[in-house]
């Protein structure tokens, strides 16, 4: 949630709760390892916040429109996009697409973005080197970086 802008109306303990109905609906599940339920929570939270970004999105929610509260009358951005802002449905496509290339950098960026694994944690998750996730997230970054500012 670090990574999303400051006016997200979902919050990160609404999020957590929400994956963890997500998972604890599923009796036929059964962990192998850390690893594997990270991989599970990431992929929920990423759903997750997708799905809420599309809600917004919609024409019902205002279409995309930006909720302001009295406080905020006076600081109203010049421009619709806020600088710094991750388009989550973009995101999303853009993830999509790069697990196709290539599934292994898709999964660090899962765990790194919609997890918060740093890199210690994300190999470990994955059960690689630290050197290959930092090889991989630098990679994977750059590639998106690449994807995104092309859409």
């Amino acid at each position: 949630m670090r990574g999303e802008n400051t006016g997200h109306t979902l919050q990160p303990t609404a999020l957590v709760n929400e994956v963890y109905l997500r998972l604890v609906d599923q009796t036929a599940a059964s962990w192998k390892n850390r690893s594997q339920f990270f991989g599970v929570a990431a992929q929920a939270m990423r759903r997750i916040l997708v799905d809420h970004a599309r809600a917004r999105l919609s024409d019902k929610r205002g279409g995309g429109a930006r909720a302001l509260t009295l406080d905020e009358l006076h600081d109203i951005p010049q421009s619709p996009d806020e600088p710094g802002e991750i388009d989550l449905l973009s995101l999303n496509e853009a993830l999509d697409k790069l697990a196709a290339f290539d599934p292994g950098q898709a999964r660090v960026v899962e765990l790194r973005y919609f997890a918060g694994l740093n890199i210690d944690e994300t190999a470990e998750a994955l059960g690689i080197s630290s050197a290959t996730v930092k090889r991989e997230w630098v990679v994977a970054r750059a590639w998106l970086r690449r994807e995104l500012s092309q859409s």
